[in-house]
């Protein structure tokens, strides 16, 4: 009569936890959002219809539901990733102040120039440069005296006083002129950062202290990003269009902003 073997309970135990032992569960990685998350293009979408549109309610309509929340992280991200703590508010201000100088640019991004992240990440890191060094600076001034000069040459004032309020007229018309040529004459994003950084600083030079060359050519390098030499090439393609444009407003008065062909005007 054949015995049957007997077995143990730890082993049915042992081979039973070996037969039912499940695999570990398999860690599914999550995908990372993206650095531009906040800002992508859908808001770059709705940066462009908000520009070609003309209905104030539309714009208000687009601008609240597509363009609001991203201008307003891309400012929050600005002043805290770089420090631009130099400012006589808080950062809540600041970051109104420029979302406010965002909107205010927002008709320059041209549709196909580049990316709208990275044109308005310029616009609000050049806006915080410039204001930023400027408060720290007079934060290190003192108060001075300004001593009256009595001996006052009247005829010189007033020549002066003269030329004074031609080269303000003349100013005025060189920002029209670019403001509407400057993606005409310059094609290249990197070529129009470069000129819309000197631009910038042109306006501001009231608040400029320091209208030193080389500390100029620093400021710009930090806006924009580019080498000496590439800021060069721009800056130097830039005199040659003032120049004519002097020489034209010194004959009629204006300059006509629609004109960008040969930098001389042929003879008419």
């Amino acid at each position: 009569m054949a015995t049957t073997a007997r077995v143990s309970g730890s082993e049915i135990a042992k081979a039973t936890k070996v037969a039912t032992k499940k695999k570990p569960p398999v860690k599914r990685k999550r995908k990372k959002k993206g650095k531009n998350y906040y800002f992508n293009q859908g808001t770059e979408d709705a940066i462009i219809l908000y520009n070609k549109s003309d209905d104030a309610n539309v714009r208000n309509k687009i601008y609240n539901e597509h363009i609001r929340a991203a201008f307003d992280k891309l400012a929050e991200n600005i002043i805290h990733t770089f420090k631009f703590y130099y400012f006589d508010v808080g950062s809540i201000e600041v970051k109104h102040e420029v979302v406010s100088f965002l909107v205010m640019n927002m008709h320059k991004f041209k549709e196909g120039k580049g990316k709208a992240f990275s044109y308005f990440s310029i616009v609000a890191k050049n806006y915080l440069i410039l204001n930023n060094n400027k408060n720290y600076k007079m934060g290190k001034i003192h108060s001075e005296m300004k001593v009256l000069d009595y001996k006052r040459n009247l005829m010189g004032e007033n020549s002066t006083s003269e030329t004074s309020e031609k080269s303000v007229l003349f100013i005025d018309e060189l920002h029209r002129f670019w403001d509407t040529n400057l993606t005409n004459i310059f094609r290249r994003d990197k070529d129009i950062r470069v000129a819309d950084a000197v631009l910038h600083i042109f306006r501001i030079k009231e608040n400029i202290e320091n209208f030193n060359k080389k500390a100029l050519y620093i400021l710009i390098r930090e806006m924009t990003g580019s080498n000496t030499q590439h800021i060069t090439r721009i800056i130097n393609v830039m005199k040659k269009y003032n120049k004519r444009l002097i020489s034209e407003f010194d004959k009629v008065g204006m300059v006509d902003v629609s004109y960008t062909g040969s930098l001389m005007r042929e003879n008419q």
